[in-house]
Formats: structure tokens, sequence, C-alpha cells
């Protein structure tokens, strides 16, 4: 585990979209790849890949390259997407009713048991049959359900206030998709998903690949 704390981010990153094209792979029945076939579909150098997957033990071998499925299967263990975790989300608007709704949620092991909110036209609908709870209820909630994740989809003013909730209730990750970066205690784990700031970096690349 010491080992695995020391890898960069930027391996780390690379981790899940690995996963995502040997997921796709398996569905086509494909069973054997190498690190340059798999540099094809991904982008990455062969080398990289090799690199990347080499701080985590050797998965290949020399003249007959990467076991699709096996590679898939550890993989997935090394992102710790062989267990299920139970996951709330706060701000049923729009945003959070498309990330209720996003199906590879639940195919990557995490189960939404409820949304929160504090508009009262909102409180008592479902979204995929996942209802809408007043916001005064959910520590009560994350208490009595175990909850482990929690999604932040509010405006970038409520979303410290929610975080602090979470923290509160003794949530250790937080998926945050409000604009705003969040102060939590070092034991919690936040990912960020600044929609606008993926916006900035379209509009930079745009921007040079049309001064060419």
């Amino acid at each position: 585990m010491e080992k695995v704390n020391r890898i960069s981010m930027a391996v780390i990153r690379r981790l899940p979209k690995y996963y995502r094209y040997l997921g796709e792979l398996l569905d086509k029945d494909i069973n054997r790849i190498s690190s340059q076939e798999l540099s094809n579909i991904t982008g990455f150098t062969a080398s990289q890949i090799r690199q990347d997957l080499n701080n985590f033990g050797g998965f290949g071998q020399q003249g007959y390259g990467y076991n699709v499925e096996e590679l898939h299967k550890q993989l997935g263990k090394i992102l710790g997407l062989e267990r299920t975790y139970k996951a709330v989300l706060v701000g049923a608007g729009n945003l959070g009713q498309a990330v209720a709704n996003y199906k590879g949620f639940e195919d990557a092991g995490f189960k939404l048991l409820a949304l929160f909110d504090k508009n009262p036209k909102l409180i008592g609908l479902k979204i995929r049959d996942i209802e809408i709870f007043d916001v005064d209820h959910m520590e009560n909630f994350i208490n009595d359900n175990g909850v482990e994740i929690g999604i932040i989809t509010t405006p970038k003013e409520q979303a410290q206030g929610v975080a602090d909730k979470f923290i509160k209730s003794n949530i250790k990750g937080i998926w945050n998709f409000a604009p705003t970066d969040l102060k939590v205690p070092e034991n919690v784990v936040v990912e960020n998903v600044h929609l606008n700031e993926s916006l900035f970096i379209l509009s930079y690349m745009f921007k040079e690949k049309n001064r060419k």
C-alpha cells in the first residue's frame, strides 16, 4: 500500500481510461493485447503504458502481451471497484438529476441511495426510483444507512456547508461538482469535477488549434 501511495496522480488518472478500454475489448471477445495495440487505442505510448502498469506489478508477458480479462480485473481491484459504495447526492436540480440518471454510476459499483434538496417543490419526487428528501434529514439518513460517499451538485455558495455536514456524518469521500475548492480534513478524499475549468481548457485548445 505504501508503494501505491507514492504513485503520482498522473498515473492514477490514466488507470480509468485503461480500465474502460479493456472493458470494451472484453465486450468484443478480445482476450489478448500488446502494449503497442493498447497504445493505438488509448493514445498513450506503449512505453508509458508499461511504466504505468509496472507500478502495480507485472501484468504482461514478453512475447504475449496482456491477458485482457485478467488486467481488467486487476485494474478494477486497484481502483477499488470490486466492492459497492453507498452514496447520497445533495442538490437535486438539473445537474444533480443528470448525475443521478447516469447509468455508469451504478455500473462502477456506486449505489445512490437518496437525493437531498431544500426546494420543497422537489422533495418527494423520484429520479430512477431514487427519492428526493429534505436536506434537513440528510445527516440522520447518512448515519442510519452507512453512507460512505457524498456527491455535491449545489451552487458554490452552499457547497462548503454541505461538505461540513458530510464530514460531521463521517463521510470520507466527496465527489464535488460545485465550482469551488472545499476545505476538508486530511482523512477525507475529494474529487473535484469543475465543469467550467474543463470548458476553459477546451477554449484554450480550440484557440491554439485555429491559430495554426
